[in-house]
């Protein structure tokens, strides 16, 4: 489905957004009716205006207590349980952000239909006066693919499913894609991407988009796991259910390179993406705990659960990447569960050790409402991630810092970037808010599209 506003039309019915306390507006005529119907302006509470003729003039909205805004984001979304019609926001109450208001609209209207055939009509709104109606429709757009992607499953988005969306939104923006298949990825120097995808039907793969061919370079790396069942080390079935979201990095990264191409932001800079794509599949040639792995940079990593496989099939994008040594790395993946305990679903957080980057990373995140928090690259934890026969471990024993160690663990294949960020994000929605549906979700690429003139000016 395709996000947009409603064109400007005489017939469009007024929507008053109000504060908890906010005298109600004179246009409505009779003030006795909203107290009649228990309007109180709390949040999502919405009350209809009568024409005194059986229909509807106008439409009140509670945004709830000003001083408890920051406890839900994109509030106004929950106006889309208005009335099928077109609808434009008649006045804008102070600390009541039009931009923000206009893509909570857009996020609100999704729906994933693939299965179940097209969503009903909905109501649509007048792009509020002052919003660039065309860049935030964008905005949600690349956010809609990331969530279709994450909300397919894993039997009509496998590798070769990913590899050729990959591709047609490569095409869509004027990239090149080059991909590496198979048994060329130990010819060409990927044994890790090859030994987790090995087991699986689909062939493994290296999907490797680029844009721009000139200024500063921006490398993306999105884990693209379709499929997750941990391998030999077997997941349970509770832990198994949710494995389609595995890509969620990849998605995320997609998502985030449609969002740069489109929003103009791309312009000036090279971006390249990385996707390693696999199924982590169980079968006779699958790769076992406590086999040694040799990564593309020469490092050795002994496999201590074969669950813990996400880090390995980056760790060989982005050695490749660092390589070309860009001035911004950033890999984006649902790595740890570690990082949903300590932060929980709604705040991926980001690991990075150049302080102009992280500030403007975390300042980007709270532009965007697309909230991240800063973690360390703790230096003192590194000795977890070094196991007596190699040079790393993927899956220290004791369940400590199990975020913090991912992240010292791919930082050892980041050498050569600039500057590098990890994001461990999460890529779904457990339980339905505003804007953000119960399933897959993007997190993480509209902080770095705001962040980006800071991060790579």
């Amino acid at each position: 489905m395709t996000p947009t506003f409603a064109p400007h039309s005489d017939d469009a019915l007024p929507v008053w957004p109000l504060w908890k306390g906010d005298s109600l507006p004179k246009e409505i005529g009779d003030t006795t009716w909203p107290t009649a119907c228990g309007f109180e302006a709390s949040t999502g509470q919405i009350c209809l205006i009568p024409d005194g003729a059986g229909g509807i003039r106008g439409a009140l909205f509670g945004l709830g207590e000003p001083s408890r805004a920051n406890r839900e984001r994109f509030a106004f979304a929950r106006a889309c349980k208005l009335p099928a019609h077109v609808w434009q926001i008649a006045a804008m109450p102070e600390g009541f952000d039009p931009g923000e208001a206009a893509l909570a609209w857009l996020l609100g209207q999704y729906r994933f239909t693939r299965y179940k055939g097209q969503a009903a009509d909905g109501p649509r709104l007048v792009v509020p006066q002052g919003v660039d109606a065309e860049r935030i429709q964008k905005i949600a757009a690349a956010e809609f693919l990331t969530r279709d992607l994450i909300n397919t499953p894993a039997n009509d988005m496998g590798p070769a499913e990913l590899e050729a969306r990959a591709r047609q939104i490569a095409d869509g923006i004027g990239a090149t894609t080059t991909v590496i298949r198979g048994g060329e990825l130990l010819a060409e120097n990927l044994p890790m991407i090859h030994a987790v995808g090995r087991a699986a039907e689909d062939d493994p793969r290296l999907i490797d988009i680029r844009l721009g061919d000139s200024g500063p370079m921006l490398t993306i790396v999105g884990k693209g796991v379709c499929f997750d069942t941990g391998g030999l080390d077997i997941k349970p079935p509770s832990s198994m259910g949710l494995m389609k979201k595995d890509m969620g990095g990849a998605a995320n990264a997609l998502g985030l390179l449609k969002m740069l191409a489109e929003t103009g932001a791309a312009k000036g800079r090279r971006i390249r993406v990385l996707i390693p794509a696999v199924e982590n599949s169980i079968a006779s040639n699958a790769f076992r705990p406590g086999d040694v792995l040799t990564g593309r940079n020469g490092l050795t990593v002994e496999v201590n659960n074969t669950d813990a496989e996400g880090r390995l099939v980056l760790a060989d994008a982005m050695a490749l990447g660092a390589e070309e040594k860009p001035d911004l790395m950033i890999s984006l993946a649902t790595l740890t569960g570690a990082a949903r305990v300590a932060l929980g679903p709604d705040i991926p957080p980001f690991y990075c050790d150049d302080e102009r980057t992280a500030q403007a990373l975390a300042q980007g995140a709270l532009s965007a409402r697309d909230p991240l928090w800063r973690m360390p690259f703790w230096p003192a934890y590194e000795s977890m991630i070094e196991p007596q026969i190699a040079d790393l471990d993927n899956a220290p024993s004791g369940g400590m810092a199990g975020s913090i160690t991912a992240a010292l663990f791919l930082r050892r294949f980041a050498q050569g970037a600039q500057r590098y960020v990890h994001l461990d994000i999460y890529g779904w929605q457990p339980a339905a808010a505003p804007g953000r549906p119960k399933g897959g979700v993007g997190q993480g690429a509209r902080a770095i599209l705001a962040a980006l003139p800071d991060m790579l000016p």
